[in-house]
């Protein structure tokens, strides 16, 4: 998040500060850019020179930084800093050692684990502020930024910048699937549609080694890493609004089988919805990710699980409106609200509303220790009635408008697409076309590749762009070959946003104003820029 995320009346010159600067009880390093925060008051910053190291052990002895193979401590609860405040991540579990654990130890051959691309310090995810640190301290030779994924194409020159600026300047992983579809182990789909590469800035969809006309034909598409955490609102099946369970989102039978279990299962783990459970989920990453040369053991998935399910995470204190949680707060912040919450139901309605009610804060909140803390928490009141209130136009969006629900089909944020309770994301299964990936609604992209997808005449086209559509990535229609879900991908959770920006799965907003104007411009909602603001501060506390 960059200074446009936060009110400021005026905008101050911005100054660097020192990289050794924290706040207290925290072991993440500032940002380097100035902040500037809601009601126009600005963090104190020193103007000293940025110096940055030339030892990669100075850097992996920080504390924000979690390096494959440390031995650690995993606390059962720690903050870090972040451009709004602080993120807290509550590992429910208790404390352990991370030697030995399958999540924090590298796994393959590149030297990367789970925990490299899962921070605790990005709330287990990766901010690109963390990525570009990491690149200037270890002269980009952390495993990070491995080849296979950590740069636009493994057949491009690894030491230039310029061979990882998807990752640098967006927080994209190259993610490398086969053409056609199969799953691991199993044959080829036969897909509905046929792709041909439009644009290809990276190289490596027409690259004669890794490209789609290859002797093992891939799609490259770049997308970023989903945090971590608060798993099980991502994992159980929906329960929508009681003591009804029987309305047509609730139909479980739409839903994939686990292959262990064969109980139904959701599809919100992934954006394109391929890994049905953590273990496959972690299974996946570690030949893909990882490049590890054989299984995984059953014990090492096994305990990457275990702490995956226990792991919490949420912003806790905001730099203007201070502690987030506890007493007198509203009581959906903070990550002890997601421990203890109900997962997979629905919030929007008077019997759960998605984040619970912030009245309290509608007038600053009898402990307002400043007029700039009442003025910022008074904002964070009008976003979330905005988020949950302020109902647009929802049209032509595939895979949701066309579920019986009538195109176009009026909703606010809370009341639509971002509705599941403690999380604002959607309830399973959860996938749609919102135009992030196809155009024209997409946001102009011209540093990711293009495809011209052609759909057979005997497939089902996609609802509202035909069967020629032209897309940055075909998202979920990579896994099933059907045309219906070209572009379409899974809503993400709304939580511990200010740790892990930028956003979207493809990194095109680089912070929340932007989050809020691509929404505003896709269903021409015509926010007013107090609401924007107040969305903007709303969406920082989450």
């Amino acid at each position: 998040m960059n200074t446009s995320d936060r009110k400021a009346t005026p905008n101050p010159p911005t100054q660097r500060r020192p990289r050794w600067l924290r706040l207290p009880r925290s072991g993440r390093r500032l940002p380097q850019s100035s902040r500037v925060l809601a009601a126009g008051v600005a963090l104190v910053t020193l103007g000293l020179p940025h110096v940055a190291s030339t030892a990669e052990s100075s850097y992996a002895a920080d504390p924000a930084w979690w390096q494959p193979g440390d031995s650690r401590v995993m606390p059962a609860r720690v903050e870090y800093d972040d451009a709004s405040g602080r993120v807290a991540v509550l590992n429910a579990g208790g404390a352990f050692s991370t030697k030995g654990h399958a999540f924090f130890t590298p796994i393959g051959s590149n030297g990367r684990a789970c925990v490299t691309c899962h921070q605790p310090s990005d709330g287990m995810g990766l901010s690109v502020d963390t990525i570009r640190r990491r690149w200037e301290e270890t002269q980009g030779k952390d495993p990070l930024f491995a080849a296979i994924d950590g740069s636009n194409c493994p057949s491009l020159p690894q030491a230039d910048r310029a061979s990882h600026s998807l990752l640098l300047d967006r927080g994209l992983i190259r993610v490398y699937l086969p053409w056609p579809p199969r799953a691991a182990g199993a044959p080829p789909l036969q897909p509905e549609f046929s792709i041909e590469v439009v644009s290809d800035p990276t190289g490596c969809n027409t690259d004669p080694v890794y490209g789609l006309h290859s002797s093992t034909p891939s799609i490259s598409v770049f997308r970023r890493p989903r945090p971590v955490a608060n798993l099980k609102y991502l994992l159980e099946l929906p329960h929508g609004v009681p003591p009804s369970d029987f309305l047509f989102y609730n139909d479980k039978s739409l839903m994939p089988r686990n292959p262990e279990t064969g109980g139904f299962v959701t599809l919100q783990l992934m954006s394109d919805g391929r890994d049905l459970t953590p273990k496959l989920q972690a299974r996946d990453a570690a030949g893909m990710h990882l490049q590890a040369q054989g299984p995984v053991t059953v014990a090492q998935l096994e305990q990457i699980e275990a702490f995956e399910k226990q792991v919490y995470m949420a912003q806790s204190v905001d730099h203007v409106g201070q502690d987030l949680s506890g007493s007198g707060n509203p009581p959906g912040l903070g990550p002890e609200a997601l421990e203890k919450g109900a997962p997979a139901r629905l919030g929007n309605n008077p019997i759960n509303r998605i984040f619970g009610t912030f009245a309290m804060w509608e007038k600053g909140g009898a402990d307002a220790q400043s007029d700039t803390q009442r003025t910022f928490r008074e904002s964070v009141a009008r976003g979330a009635d905005v988020f949950y209130l302020r109902r647009f136009i929802i049209n032509d969006v595939g895979k949701y408008n066309d579920k019986g629900l009538g195109n176009p089909f009026k909703r606010s944020c809370g009341s639509g697409c971002h509705n599941t309770l403690l999380m604002g994301m959607d309830l399973a299964p959860g996938y749609m076309d919102l135009g992030l990936n196809n155009l024209p609604w997409a946001t102009p992209r011209p540093d990711l590749p293009l495809f011209k997808v052609v759909c057979d005449a005997a497939a089902v086209p996609q609802s509202y762009l035909g069967r020629v559509i032209y897309t940055h990535d075909p998202g979920r229609a990579l896994i099933t070959g059907k045309c219906q879900d070209v572009g379409a991908s899974m809503t993400q959770q709304s939580r511990g946003l200010a740790a892990r920006a930028p956003y979207f799965m493809n990194g095109s907003a680089a912070n929340l104003r932007e989050l809020v104007d691509f929404y505003d411009r896709r269903f021409n909602i015509g926010y007013t820029e107090t609401e924007k603001q107040d969305l903007v501060n709303f969406l920082s506390v989450l």
